[in-house]
């Protein structure tokens, strides 16, 4: 009796076994998701995740619980979750820096953006702002331009962190006009604007989240900004195309992922779930009113991203001769 009853559950499990991966998968989640994010609370990557976890674990069944880890201008988060469990219970909020610059700005990261992950899809950007305290004499945007030009290695400009999407951003800009600004850089936003504010520095570069307030509130002045058409929240600033800089684009963007492994029809419910969570109108309306831009895909678009600004910003890394490790 007993014989047959292990023959059974022999035949079960090895039943089991044979199953697609859909089949498999389907009781997914049953147990809370951990959604790491590779900066400290308060900040804008945390604020998109805090925004979304709730509705997509309502439409999930699940909690799922924001695990915060900063440090290493997000490398240290950035690698507990490529060595995490390849099961759907561990989400990732990826980056231009952890997915993109880190590899080009540092001699070896512990985690491969390509072989360690797969992306899920798109989540959001931050679209960024040229912005100057306004005592430092830049009357507007073609002056603030002509002025650097006139005086190569006269101004200095502050940024959030080496290889941050606002530092690289200003590389850009320098190498397209052929101005020399020098970098002074900061951990974290905070600080960079507050010597901004302060006039400390005359210049940086913003994103939404943390600049629309400073911009509204008249303790710094937008010039121009980065995107390639004017944004809502300042419709009066001109874009750096207008100022004859063709072409120019970057935002700081955030796209979601899993540990390489994950099966695909998990991966294909989370770019569902986490599209439709961004499509809920509360939600919509409380990320844009943070300065977010909404850019829900999926996981080949952003696939095909990433390989394409890959390709350019290493190139630009390469040009500008930058590193993270002074």
């Amino acid at each position: 009796m007993i014989q047959a009853k292990s023959r059974r559950a022999a035949l079960a499990f090895a039943a089991a076994a044979l199953l697609p991966l859909g089949a498999q998968a389907q009781a997914w989640p049953a147990k809370p998701i951990r959604w790491v994010v590779a900066y400290p609370a308060g900040g804008g990557s945390d604020f998109l995740a805090r925004q979304l976890a709730p509705q997509l674990g309502k439409q999930l069944g699940q909690n799922i619980v924001i695990d915060n880890r900063p440090g290493a201008a997000g490398i240290i988060g950035t690698d507990n979750a490529a060595k995490s469990p390849p099961d759907g219970y561990t989400i990732l909020t990826g980056d231009n820096g952890a997915m993109v610059f880190h590899e080009a700005m540092y001699k070896k990261i512990p985690y491969s953006p390509v072989a360690d992950f797969t992306p899920v899809g798109f989540m959001a950007r931050f679209p960024l702002i040229v912005a100057v305290n306004p005592s430092a004499g830049f009357t507007d945007a073609k002056q603030w331009l002509a002025a650097l030009k006139q005086n190569p290695g006269k101004y200095t400009y502050a940024s959030p962190g080496i290889g941050s999407p606002h530092h690289l951003a200003m590389e850009l800009l320098k190498s397209r006009t052929q101005t020399f600004v020098v970098h002074v850089p900061y951990r974290g936003t905070a600080l960079a604007v507050q010597d901004v504010i302060a006039g400390q520095v005359p210049m940086m570069v913003l994103d939404t989240a943390a600049g629309l307030p400073q911009i509204r509130s008249g303790k710094v002045k937008a010039l121009a900004v980065m995107s390639k058409k004017r944004i809502a929240a300042l419709p009066d600033v001109p874009t750096l195309d207008e100022l004859g800089v063709k072409d120019f684009e970057v935002t700081a963007w955030q796209g979601l992922f899993v540990p390489k492994g994950t099966p695909a029809d998990i991966v294909s419910r989370l770019t569902a779930e986490m599209n439709k969570a961004i499509a809920v109108p509360e939600v919509h309306a409380r990320l844009e009113d943070f300065g977010l831009e909404v850019l829900p895909s999926d996981g080949p678009a952003l696939a095909s991203f990433i390989q394409k600004e890959t390709a350019f910003w290493h190139a630009l890394i390469k040009e500008r001769k930058l590193s993270a490790e002074q």
